[in-house]
């Protein structure tokens, strides 16, 4: 098996739902195969394919772009993937998808925590999704409708599953958009409140609908970052959005406005087109005697930064760009693989270095996949090349948002995208000359300097002050 380390594309997302068990390989004859791709929304692509043991995801996602028509620049915004309900992997184009299907158990054993029977009964099937490695600011100038539709539909898919957590007020005018899409224009006669409530995990994140009747609905989950979604919330945005949007939905035009507008505030969410990993954090002590235990995450990593978002809640725990943290992963003897993420804090009012463990089996992973994103970026600096504004049609209604769009927009105090580092549980340190100095809780070990080397960083390492308490 080829090493999957230092580049290769792997991507093993949390909560990826009950999806069918799908097979993408089948004999169409003593030397042909059927090769089928998916795309997001679950359309087949049937490919017939000769001698398919030697054949590289490169051949295979060449015939796919062919087949679907699409420009010449969307061989750098789509990707082939081996998608399962247990793992995801961004193939690369050397690969060979027929192998690592039949290592796919390998794979399974090595990156997931599942059981042997889950290993022994997960098949995997070849997906047609979007590349971690194309840049959004890129994405921004895309004007083909096959292209745009592509995009939007995994944007939602991803929304509508909880993977980008997305403030209420944000759900709800996503779902507007979906709704203008699936629905047309807003009918007051057709679209009533029951209407939409039947089909409310159409248009809203599963996690935020609102679940039983009464006591059931009042007491649902407790304590959650946000209130449940109702249809009444979605209604309203989708009788609020601007009448030049209300254009039939058979209109090329229109349709491509609400595609755009649609990733456009998708863009706006800081994990946007991230690599998603599963992994575990230690929570807070709750007293001298009780340990906190453990909290299910999800890491995103894209070309940009690193964020931990809590798999439960839906929000972010912590986000930092690359800029912000130096990082190592270790696998002691006989212990778990360990993610280390280093980055600037406070103790009680006091600078000091953090420390925060991720536990996961894809802790390497997630170390190679940081540094390659880093490299990718130092490489790509100075570069102008351009082949969407090349391809792309002239027009004078479409317009491509300003560069600056692409940074979240982080406007709501308690929004889900802003970094909670009271919920971490994290090792605080301070460094003077060559020793470390603890500050509580304690810390087993210091190493590494492992962080951004080719462009500016506001990280450092802080310095012990004389009147600092010591642990």
């Amino acid at each position: 098996m080829e090493n999957l380390m230092e580049g290769d594309r792997l991507a093993v997302p949390q909560n990826i739902g009950d999806r069918s068990q799908r097979s993408s390989i089948s004999s169409a004859g003593p030397r042909n195969h059927d090769v089928l791709v998916y795309l997001v929304d679950d359309t087949v692509v049937r490919l017939t394919v000769d001698n398919l043991p030697s054949v590289t995801a490169q051949e295979l996602h060449r015939i796919v772009l062919e087949m679907l028509r699409l420009p010449e620049y969307a061989q750098d915004v789509f990707a082939l993937w081996l998608v399962s309900p247990m793992l995801e992997l961004q193939l690369k184009p050397k690969h060979q998808p027929y192998k690592l299907c039949r290592q796919w158990q390998e794979l399974l054993f090595r990156f997931t925590a599942c059981s042997g029977e889950e290993i022994l009964e997960d098949e995997p099937s070849l997906q047609f999704r979007r590349d971690i490695f194309f840049p959004r600011r890129k994405e921004a100038q895309i004007q083909d409708e096959d292209v745009l539709r592509l995009m939007y539909e995994e944007a939602k898919y991803n929304i509508l599953e909880g993977r980008y957590p997305c403030d209420l007020a944000d759900c709800e005018e996503l779902g507007a958009l979906i709704c203008r899409v699936n629905l047309g224009p807003y009918d007051a006669r057709q679209h009533t409140p029951c209407f939409l409530k039947e089909r409310l995990e159409s248009f809203l994140p599963s996690h935020l609908c609102r679940r039983g009747h009464g006591l059931l609905s009042a007491l649902w989950k407790r304590g959650a970052t946000q209130p449940p979604a109702d249809e009444q919330g979605l209604l309203r945005a989708y009788r609020q959005m601007p009448e030049e949007d209300g254009a039939a939905c058979e209109d090329r035009a229109a349709l491509l406005k609400l595609y755009r507008t649609y990733l456009q505030k998708c863009h706006e969410l800081p994990y946007y087109g991230c690599a998603f990993f599963a992994g575990e954090i230690d929570k807070p002590a709750q007293s001298l005697l009780h340990r906190g235990g453990r909290k299910a995450v999800t890491v995103a990593i894209s070309l940009e930064g690193v964020y931990i978002i809590d798999s439960k809640e839906k929000h972010v725990l912590l986000g930092l760009r690359f800029q912000e943290l130096s990082w190592d992963h270790t696998f002691p003897s006989e212990e778990e693989h360990i993610l280390w993420l280093e980055f600037d804090g406070e103790n009680e009012g006091t600078p000091v270095n953090k420390l925060l463990k991720v536990y996961s089996k894809q802790a390497e992973l997630m170390s190679s996949l940081i540094e390659y994103c880093i490299e990718l970026n130092a490489s790509s600096e100075g570069l102008d090349q351009d082949p969407i504004a090349r391809e792309a049609p002239h027009s004078s209604k479409a317009q491509s948002p300003p560069s600056d769009r692409r940074h979240p927009k982080l406007q709501r105090q308690n929004s889900v995208i802003c970094s909670r580092i009271q919920h971490l549980s994290t090792i605080d340190y301070v460094e003077e000359g060559k020793e470390i100095k603890r500050v509580k809780p304690r810390r087993t070990t210091s190493f590494f300097g492992r962080q951004l080397s080719n462009m500016p960083t506001s990280y450092s390492a802080v310095r012990a002050a004389e009147n600092l308490e010591q642990g």
